[in-house]
This record gives structure tokens, sequence and C-alpha cells, in this order.
């Protein structure tokens, strides 16, 4: 979760960051051999303005998002292919017709606007189509002579197929690719998540910027692990039943999950243990095998995505035995000085020994890992493998389309007052550039296009990153224009920028603009005659655009962040309750054993978390006046994974759960938890404030009470059984982690209540 700095300069400069990763090499080389092509087959036959339909048909059917399967990528390329010649055709026979032109944009705006209805793909394709109706019309439309407009569409159709054999011919070698690609990014957030873990308590002054960042971490892992298991769903179906190669990439996949638990609570165990004096005898130690686990997670998504084999772990391993034995000679010095020990200190021992516990555990799933990883690169199959219970993951039902569109034919649906916002701002720009007969007019259109998004903090951000980065790009065009006068200098100028554009395009919006913006001033120079003139109406159409953009998310059916948050709220606290529910009643019946049902309500939790993270950062994008007090919304985002932290450490420590000894107390106030966290549910759905606390504390009382006789009665044994284990060891050890997390998350809970109490106020 990041909570962004909105201070002018500081978020202006937030714009143009790059994102990490690395640039994506092989996308500009293939965007260039794209392009090359078609312009190549210009120059020569000195027919440049006829290539340019077909080059922009190529570019633009290139650029169609689709992280999937083959399957879905033909699929989405062909229907961009169809889908741009149609448009072209379209506007073809409206363009010499200001009436006609007028209500058509107006319709095929509205009903791409719809397509986003349909997922990512739907909307790409169509926002790609939705542009080259936009240029068609302005541009190269023209019914006028018929043989032209059949040889256009032609060209249109021959650019995105060109666009289509070509990616998709190359990719039919390995059509697993995008599986073991999604999973190697997997593991590399893994790393940068696990990472972040082990800055837990280096600098406590930062600790809620840190708190941000790992958070937001956190969401990454579990939108990659999410893409992971519908590209593999994709490609590897039930009715196909998954090969071997597809069942080691699915263990690997799964194996994440796990990983991410583990993190998880061993944060948890560290906010605990950072509190306390002898912490910081092991935290070098500690910090040491998160790093070198970090490491080893970043090595073997490098792996993944080469297919090599797993990489050397011995480094991790000896970080683990040297914190095993400063452990080791921790627990001699506390337990050596028995007559004197505080059952603090050995509540504090015991915290640590879990730690030390997890890592060794979160070090063997690496090594685990790191097996399948090598079996991977090598074909072979393990028995730890073979013998373990591989299922795909399940998939959520899917409405038909008909039922889709009936169910957001409605001003209720923010994707409808998208699609209807989005039409009538393209159709206004369009009138405007037409009645005004201003050059390149069309320029305004495609940027309000392209800017409005749903929201406004969304509209807003993608302004303004077009509009300083076409002011800086068009700037940077201007000079080449001036000073490249050679066609064929231009050309190369120009396929060098759609390069770099396109590597980069993943890690900077911005950036890609900048770069972006003279190389279609090069493009139109090429094309017809206009000098250095172009670039300065890019910048002026680009900057009226982007005005029309944001008056029209602004004044046109906004539907407010502040509005909704709370109903996304109310469905954020519910799927933490019910991932409480489930955890606590497998304490209370150790018998049940639902695993599996934990598995789902943690991940159903984990996604309405990052739902209602996007929502508040939503919020906070919107003008000041209407976005109101931020503050309670930042604490209770906060406190709400907190509590889910909580919860998977409590899910995580069940491993070691027997259930022989119990705290009846432990019954009465998990029940209490649940009414005040139902009744937290209500009252943000109904708009009212929460009833009062229950008498959460006495039963907290009571359950320290007994903690503490738990460990003064060990401390009496440790003199004659100091390494047996014991019926008091194992409640102390069962016990006292239970204790703990419930005490957080009554702590929690009183934080989420009082701030709901703020909020409906």
């Amino acid at each position: 979760m990041s909570f962004t700095d909105k201070r002018p300069l500081s978020w202006l400069l937030q714009q143009f960051q790059l994102q990490p990763g690395k640039p994506a090499i092989a996308s500009g080389f293939r965007s260039l051999f794209i392009l090359g092509v078609p312009i190549g087959i210009g120059i020569i036959t000195n027919h440049a303005a006829e290539s340019a339909i077909a080059t922009m048909a190529a570019w633009f059917v290139g650029m169609v998002n689709v992280d999937g399967a083959y399957r879905q990528r033909a699929i989405a390329m062909i229907a961009a292919t169809i889908g741009v010649t149609v448009m072209f055709l379209i506007a073809s026979l409206v363009s010499s017709h200001l009436w006609l032109a007028v209500p058509t944009t107006f319709l095929v705006i509205f009903i791409a606007g719809l397509a986003s209805l349909y997922g990512n793909v739907a909307a790409s394709v169509s926002l790609i189509t939705s542009i080259m109706f936009v240029i068609a019309l302005a541009r190269f439309a023209s019914f006028s002579n018929l043989p032209t407009l059949i040889q256009h569409c032609g060209l249109c159709l021959a650019g995105g197929t060109w666009t289509t054999v070509l990616s998709l011919g190359l990719w039919a070698v390995r059509p697993d690719v995008p599986a073991i690609q999604t999973v190697a990014n997997c593991y590399l957030s893994l790393s940068n998540f696990v990472d972040l873990a082990s800055q837990r308590a280096l600098n406590p002054k930062a600790q809620q910027q840190w708190e941000q960042r790992f958070l937001q971490a956190q969401d990454t892992v579990i939108q990659n692990l999410t893409s992971a298991r519908s590209v593999w769903t994709t490609i590897w179906t039930r009715q196909r039943g998954a090969t071997l190669r597809g069942n080691q990439l699915l263990v690997l996949i799964e194996d994440i999950n796990q990983i991410v638990n583990s993190v998880i609570a061993l944060s948890e165990l560290l906010a605990i243990a950072s509190e306390h004096q002898l912490f910081s005898r092991l935290q070098p130690e500690i910090q040491q095998v998160l790093e070198q686990s970090a490491i080893a997670l970043e090595m073997l998504s490098q792996a993944i995505a080469k297919g090599k084999n797993s990489p050397y772990l011995g480094d991790l391993d000896r970080s683990l035995e040297a914190l095993e034995h400063q452990r080791q000679v921790l627990r001699s010095q506390v337990l050596n000085q028995t007559i004197n020990a505080q059952t603090d200190d050995y509540s504090d021992l015991l915290n640590l020994g879990k730690i030390t516990a997890s890592l060794t555990k979160l070090v063997e799933q690496i090594h685990t890992d790191a097996e399948i990883v090598t079996d991977l690169s090598q074909g072979k199959l393990r028995n730890s493998i073979a013998q373990r219970d591989i299922s795909p993951p399940a998939q959520p039902e899917r409405s038909t389309i008909i039922d889709t569109l009936r169910n957001n034919f409605t001003f209720d649906s923010v994707l409808f007052r998208h699609a209807l916002r989005l039409a009538l701002i393209t159709t206004l720009a369009e009138l405007l550039a037409s009645l005004f007969q201003l050059p390149r007019g069309y320029w305004i259109t495609l940027t309000a296009l392209v800017a409005l998004k749903p929201n406004f903090g969304g509209t807003s951000q993608t302004t303004v990153q077009r509009v300083v980065g076409t002011i800086l790009g068009g700037i940077i065009g201007i000079a080449l224009v001036l000073l490249v006068k050679n066609s064929l200098a231009s050309a190369v100028c120009f396929l060098l920028l759609v390069f770099v554009a396109m590597s980069v395009r993943s890690l900077s919006y911005s950036i890609f603009i900048i770069l972006l913006t003279p190389a279609i001033i090069l493009l139109l120079n090429m094309i017809s005659a206009g000098g250095w003139k172009v670039g300065v109406l890019r910048i002026f159409d680009s900057f009226a655009g982007g005005v029309l953009a944001l008056l029209g998310s602004y004044l046109l059916f906004p539907r407010w962040e502040r509005q909704q948050l709370p109903a996304q709220l109310e469905k954020t606290i519910r799927a933490n309750l019910a991932y409480f529910q489930q955890v606590i009643a497998n304490y209370l019946h150790p018998e049940q054993n639902a695993i599996a049902d934990i598995n789902m309500l943690r991940h159903q939790a984990a996604l309405e978390n990052a739902n209602a993270n996007a929502a508040a950062q939503r919020l906070f994008s919107e003008p000041r006046h209407i976005q109101g007090e931020i503050e309670p919304v930042m604490t209770l985002m906060i406190y709400i994974r907190g509590f889910f932290s909580s919860v998977t450490t409590l899910a995580e420590h069940l491993r070691e759960f027997s259930g022989e000894y119990q705290f009846p107390e432990v019954k009465r106030l998990a029940d209490t938890i649940v009414q005040v966290l139902e009744n937290l549910a209500d009252a943000l759905g109904q708009r009212q404030p929460p009833q009062p606390l229950p008498a959460l504390d006495s039963y907290l009382e009571a359950i320290h009470n007994q903690i503490e006789q738990l460990h003064t009665a060990r401390l009496s044994e440790i003199a004659t059984n100091s390494n047996t284990l014991t019926p008091t060891l194992q409640a102390v050890r069962e016990q006292t982690p239970l204790s703990t997390e419930l005490d957080r998350i009554v702590n929690e809970i009183k934080v989420l209540h009082c701030v709901i109490a703020r909020l409906q106020e």
C-alpha cells in the first residue's frame, strides 16, 4: 500500500519514475521488425503515404496488451486485426458527412467503452480499434473512390495480419512461455517481498513508510500469483490435463502462496520480538537469513525464466546455521540464569525460537522449489512431485456476454458511466475539430480518448503523464525535424525511437510517451510535409485534449470514491472475518483439518485487501474538497492489513497446535471478536455508528494469567527437564503464540472500531 506524496513537484516527479524491472528488449526488437518491413516497402516502392496505413495497423495490433496463453493472444490479435480494418471501413463510409460522422463517433466509442466489461484484453482491443477509427476518420478515410477504399482496407488487413503472423508464428515454438514467464515474475516479486521483510526492524523511525512498501509488495505478489494461476489454467485446462512441465509449474505456483504466508507470519513475529531486548542479540543473523532468502528467490526467478538449473544455495544454508548456533548460545545463557529468570525473558526466548523455526521452514521450502526448478529445466520427474495432490486452481464462473451487458446497462455501473462519458467527450472533441477546421485536430480527440479513465484519479494521472510527456517529446520531435533532412535518416530515427519506447513501455508510461511523440512526428513528416509545425500542433492539441478529459471526468456523471469506499470496506472486513472464523474454528476443533478452506478464505481476504487499497488510492487522487478527511482511511487500511497478518500468523501456527491444552476464554473471546467485526461491517454498510465495544480486555486478562502460570511452571521444571518435551513445555509452545496474536488482534479491532466511528461521523 502506497500513499502517494501529494506535493505537486514530488507527485509530478513520481509520474516519470521507472518501475522495478528490466526493459523489454525483445518487445522493442519485435516492434522494430514489425514496423520496419512496411516502412521499408513503402520507401522502396515510393508509396510511403500508403504504407503508413499498413504501418499503423501493424503497430496498433502489436500494442494489444495480452498477458496470457498462446490461444488468448491469438484470439486478441486476430480480433484486433479485423477490428482496425472494420473501423477503417466505417470511418471511410461516414467521413464525408459531418451529420453522419458525429453520431457514428458517439456510437463507436460508446460500444468500445463497454468492452471493458469483458476484461483487460477486450478493453485493450477496443482501445486500439477506437484509435484507428479516430485517425482514419480524419486522415485517410474517403468513400469518393471505391478502388482506393478497398486498397486502404486491404493495407489495414495486411498490416494487422503481418503483426499477427510474426508474433504468433515465433511464439508457437514454445506456447508455454507465458506460464513460465508469469511464474518467474511471481518469484521475482516474492524476492522483493522477502527483502522488505528483512528490513522490518532496521529503522523504527521510518516504520510507517516501511509498512506501506511492505503491504504494496504483498499486493504485487498476490496479483502476480492470481495472474499465474489464470495463465496456467488457460494453457492446461481440466479437459486436456497437464503435462509434466505443467505440473511442475503448478507446484511452483502453489508454493509461492505458502512462502507468502510464512513471510507474513515472520513479519508479525519480528514486530513482536523487536520490542524486547533479547531480539538485538539475534537481529543480524535473522536479517542475514532473510536477505539470503531474497537473493535465492531472485536467482530462482532467473533460472525459471531462462530454463536453467537451480542456483547454488550454500550461502543461504550457512546463514541459517549461523542463526541456529547463535540462538542456542543465547538460549543457554538465559536458561543458565534460571533462578533469576523472568517470565518475560522466557517468552521472548520462545518467540525467537519460533522465528528460527519459521526461517528454517522457509529455507527448506526454497530448497524444495530449487529442486523443482532443476527438474523443470532437465525434464525430470521427482517422486515428491508425483506424490503430491495436484489439481488446477479453481476459476470463477463467468456470466454470458448478454448477462454481463444487461447487468451493467445502468447508471449504477461505473463502466457504463465511463463508456457514456468517453463517447460524449470524444464526440465533442471530434465536433470541435471539424467545425473549427483545426489542423490535425484529431489529436485532441485521441488525447481525450486515451486519457479518460473510469475514475478522476486515473484520468488526472494519465493526463499529466500524457500532456507533460507530449510537451517534452514534442520538443525532441521539433529538434529532429529541423536537424534531420534525409528521409532515410528520419526512418532510422523513427525506428530507433519506437524500439526504445516499446522496450520501456512496461516500466514507465510517461517515458514511453516522451519517446513515442517524436516518433509520430517523424512518421507524419515522412508521410506528408509539415515540418517543425507538426510538433507545435501536437503539443497544443494534446494539452487541449487533456483539458477536455479532465473536465469530462469531473463534470460528467462522476462517481466519487468517497461514496463507494464504505461498501468496499464492508466487503473487505467481511472477507477478513470469514478468514478469522475458519482459522479460530480450527483452534477450537483441531480435528476438522480445514486447511483447504483456510487457503481459499485467505486468498479471498487478500484480494479484498488489495481492492480496498486500490479504492483508497483512487480516493487520494481525487480533488481535495471531494476526498474529505483521508487520515482515518489510511489508518483503517493499515489496521485491516494488520488484522490479516495476525490471522495469517495464527493459521501458520496451526501446524504446531495439538489442541490438548485449551483455554475456555479463547472461545468466548473469539465469539466476541466475531460479533464486533460483524457490527463494524454492518455500520459501514448502513452508514451508522458502530455499537460500543464489549469488554474484550477481561478475556485477555484471564488468558494472560493462565500463560503466566504456564511460564512460571516451565521455569520451575527447567532445572531438571531443560531438554525434555514435557506437557508443560508443549502447552507453553502452543498457547504463547496464540495468546500473543489474540492480544494484537484485540488491539487492531479497537483501532478499527475507533476509526469507523470517526468515519461515520
